[in-house]
């Protein structure tokens, strides 16, 4: 069973309706205490970072989701779901992240933009990829949906799984042992979103 992590700040439908789209079944769970009992859960997530791990705390699910972790069951982290799992993030000033990946979240620095691009980056954008079971099946091109104005920085470059280039390139994926995240939205992804998710029931 696959648990999606409801705690106000994603974008469960749409997940949902790509699990569907695969024939697998999945839960939106709202309590905490109830997490352990799956054996995926995919951590979703739209909005600023400190809000949402505002809602994290408020409903227990930042300590539910750090044990989970703990317990070697797969974790999938979607964008903002994604950046949640690093230590920290400057969006609106310094918030401390669930601290599963080691690193930080900043904000694109278009000080390094070659050409004059526009944040947030939005949009079909290729992802260089790893050898990683992720990814597993997907076109050549590998071009997945982005929407983000910041980007993870890993502190350990083997926990960088993809890469893509706005400007300059930034880590768009990446995976702890179990822990896994992808900044792009694989439910906006057409047949190269489905086959990560399939890939990720297939773990």
């Amino acid at each position: 069973m696959i648990a999606i992590v409801d705690y106000n700040m994603g974008n469960l439908a749409s997940v949902k309706n790509a699990f569907d789209l695969l024939g697998e079944k999945v839960v939106v769970e709202s309590d905490p205490h109830n997490l352990k009992n799956y054996d995926r859960i995919i951590l979703p997530g739209v909005g600023a970072f400190g809000d949402a791990m505002e809602h994290l705390r408020e409903r227990g699910m930042d300590q539910a989701v750090r044990e989970y972790a703990q317990s070697g069951k797969y974790l999938l982290g979607i964008c903002l779901g994604m950046q949640l799992l690093f230590e920290s993030s400057e969006e609106f000033g310094l918030s401390e992240g669930l601290g599963l990946i080691a690193g930080r979240v900043v904000a694109f620095d278009s000080s390094r933009f070659h050409t004059p691009l526009k944040v947030p980056h939005m949009g079909w954008n290729r992802m260089f990829t790893s050898q990683h079971p992720l990814f597993e099946g997907l076109d050549e091109a590998h071009y997945l949906y982005f929407v983000h104005s910041y980007h993870a920085l890993c502190q350990d470059e083997r926990d960088s799984i993809g890469e893509s280039v706005y400007g300059y390139r930034f880590t768009s994926a990446v995976a702890h042992e179990n822990v896994m995240g992808i900044q792009p939205h694989p439910e906006k992804s057409h047949k190269n979103g489905l086959t990560i998710l399939k890939n990720f029931i297939k773990l």
